[in-house]
């Protein structure tokens, strides 16, 4: 059963998670620098999900910000370039080590037609997400039950996701490709809130 832990400003120092974790963010659009960050999700993989929610211009998050540069700790996103360009420009941190579910998908299953994490979830572990949430005000004071439940899917499959993608990716002996991705990411990352357009940088 599902369990979703609130928390203001940091997660506590008692929370106690294992080596590999999944991590989300919420933020009031898709822009960087005029969107701020709001929410930093975090699941288990037991089926437990701490939200965490960082008001406008209160980003001392001591705690958070040790758990996501602690090379000890995998770091698990669904679309790792976004939520690590975010993390970096407003929590000041490059989150390593990294695994991404999109990019994995990208490199194992060149067959698919979409790489979503609602596709992924469907398409390898059957399960149905509901999206409706995903463009919902994540910076209002009262966030909504069915808010934090969208808030908690996003992380709490993607233990499970990565596991199949990875025996994708070794059948497929492209497991030295997605890893040279996602060592690649925090600087990707960096990238982008610096400005420059990864795509543009690598094209002719």
């Amino acid at each position: 059963m599902t369990q979703i832990f609130f928390h203001e400003g940091d997660l506590p120092a008692s929370v106690d998670l294992p080596k590999i974790i999944a991590v989300d963010t919420e933020t009031m659009g898709l822009e960087l620098h005029r969107d701020r960050l709001c929410l930093l999700q975090i699941g288990d993989g037991r089926g437990n999900c701490h939200i965490v929610r960082l008001k406008k211009g209160e980003y001392d998050a001591p705690n958070l910000k040790a758990l996501l540069t602690d090379a000890s700790v995998l770091k698990i996103f669904q679309y790792a370039r976004f939520d690590i360009a975010a993390l970096y420009l407003y929590l000041g941190v490059l989150c390593r080590p990294v695994y991404c579910t999109k990019i994995a998908s990208k490199i194992a299953r060149t067959n698919a037609p979409s790489h979503s994490l609602k596709a992924l979830c469907q398409q390898l572990l059957s399960v149905e997400l509901e999206k409706e949430q995903q463009c919902s005000d994540w910076g209002a004071d009262q966030l909504s039950q069915e808010q934090l439940k969208y808030a908690a899917n996003d992380v709490l499959y993607l233990h499970d996701l990565k596991a199949r993608l990875d025996e994708l990716l070794v059948r497929e002996d492209r497991m030295a490709y997605a890893q040279a991705c996602f060592d690649f990411l925090p600087y990707a990352g960096m990238l982008d809130v610096a400005g420059f357009n990864c795509e543009t940088l690598f094209t002719h």
